[in-house]
């Protein structure tokens, strides 16, 4: 198997979409640090203005994304997108207002786009067939992580050799951009929508929550090593410095697993393999955690950069088999909303034991904590096969493209 058979025009322009999408949403939190140092006057602000621009993205896509209608997916993403351009082109052109003017356009940046998670993801294994759909998700994983490789480079570059506000101005661009080409992408007919289904209710939608709690454990898993990095090499008497080498080759090795991932089918369900590399993941960063030697250190957080990607996709394959198609798009946008709470959540949690603890114990709780939400998730899932649900579509507990 090869990506040959997705390397089409629907899909390349679905990658043109979804690139000038999620580049803005890589670039926008450090972005917004850099302006709040350089035009709003200091560190604190710039923070605050990126916690409230991740505030609108887990709000917005809670809350729109589950209002998407399957017909109208073009039409919706055109318009968030639209939205998030205004909102970031307010703040690039007048970064002097006050705080709280500049809090509101970050918050409206952040919910506008956050339906499009939901509404690309449909739109992606709308376009390919059943069989290549994970070939597809592999892609899409690749494509992220590219992205958010390249995006605080591009911040730090333009920040200091250009302007403070001129990252945030690319974003507006890149936005407004996306949302003309999104009329480009092929509308997506599929067998929910020439039923005329109506949006799915938000219960049928949670139902499938022990996915987002895996999703959820595996991000606040990784925001809380990546963010405790720094420190924890301070802590062992390693140059502070690596971190971010270590954090470019981390993202280059999950593109490439990812990649990788989607050459082939591989043994057992999703749901064990997203099991099997998430405690690996997890073991692997443990032992980051408590060992002093610095090439056990780099070792271990780069094969948990080799784990981690498996976990994303697999998750998605799995939510896309636990609901009926007319909810695969709220789904999909819960999931990316449970996943920014994760991942806010441990960058304060990290923070707060930072200060009360060594990077060490940080990590390590960090780790328990991701083991408790996937022993509880992985319960629930057990729970949810032996009794059987009545449906009214078949479903299959094998994901497209994975043999058994």
């Amino acid at each position: 198997m090869s990506y040959r058979r997705i390397a089409t025009r629907p899909v390349a322009a679905w990658a043109l979409v979804t690139s000038a999408t999620r580049l803005p949403n890589a670039m926008a939190p450090l972005a917004l640090v850099f302006l709040g140092h350089g035009s709003v006057g200091g560190y604190a602000e710039g923070s605050l203005l990126a916690a409230i621009f991740i505030a609108g993205e887990v709000a917005g896509a809670a809350v729109l994304g589950t209002m998407l209608h399957p017909r109208r997916l073009r039409a919706n993403l055109a318009a968030g997108l639209a939205v998030g351009a205004s909102g970031f082109a307010f703040i690039a052109l007048a970064p002097d207002n006050p705080v709280a003017m500049l809090a509101t356009a970050a918050f409206v940046a952040g919910a506008g786009p956050a339906l499009s998670p939901g509404a690309l993801r449909t739109i992606l294994t709308g376009i390919v067939s059943e069989e290549d759909v994970p070939r597809a998700f592999s892609a899409d994983s690749v494509l992220t992580e590219l992205l958010w490789m390249l995006a605080p480079a591009l911040v730090v570059v333009l920040a200091l050799q250009v302007g403070a506000s001129t990252p945030l101005a690319l974003c507006a661009v890149c936005m407004a951009t996306a949302s003309v080409s999104s009329f480009l992408l092929k509308s997506v007919k599929t067998n929910d929508t020439k039923k005329n289904v109506a949006r799915p209710p938000l219960r049928l939608v949670m139902s499938a929550w022990p996915i987002y709690v895996t999703s959820a454990a595996a991000m606040s898993l990784m925001a809380v090593s990546e963010l405790v990095l720094p420190a924890l090499l301070q802590y062992r008497n390693h140059p502070v410095g690596l971190s971010g080498i270590l954090l470019t080759i981390f993202a280059a090795l999950s593109a490439l697993v990812a990649f990788l991932y989607g050459l082939r089918s591989w043994p057992g369900t999703a749901r064990i393999q997203s099991l099997i590399f998430l405690v690996a993941t997890t073991a692997c960063i443990a032992v980051v955690a408590t060992i002093p030697n610095l090439t056990g250190i780099v070792v271990f957080f780069l094969a948990a950069g080799c784990f981690q990607p498996v976990v994303l996709i697999t998750r998605n394959l799995s939510l896309r088999q636990q609901l009926p198609e007319h909810a695969h798009t709220a789904g999909y946008s819960v999931m990316y909303a449970v996943q920014g709470i994760g991942y806010s959540i441990s960058a304060i949690f990290a923070a707060v034991a930072l200060d009360r603890s060594t990077p060490s114990t940080a990590i390590l709780v960090g780790v328990a904590i991701t083991l408790l939400l996937a022993g509880i998730s992985v319960l629930a899932e057990r729970r949810a096969i032996q009794v059987p649900e009545p449906v009214t579509e078949a479903r299959s507990d094998q994901s497209p493209g994975v043999s058994r």
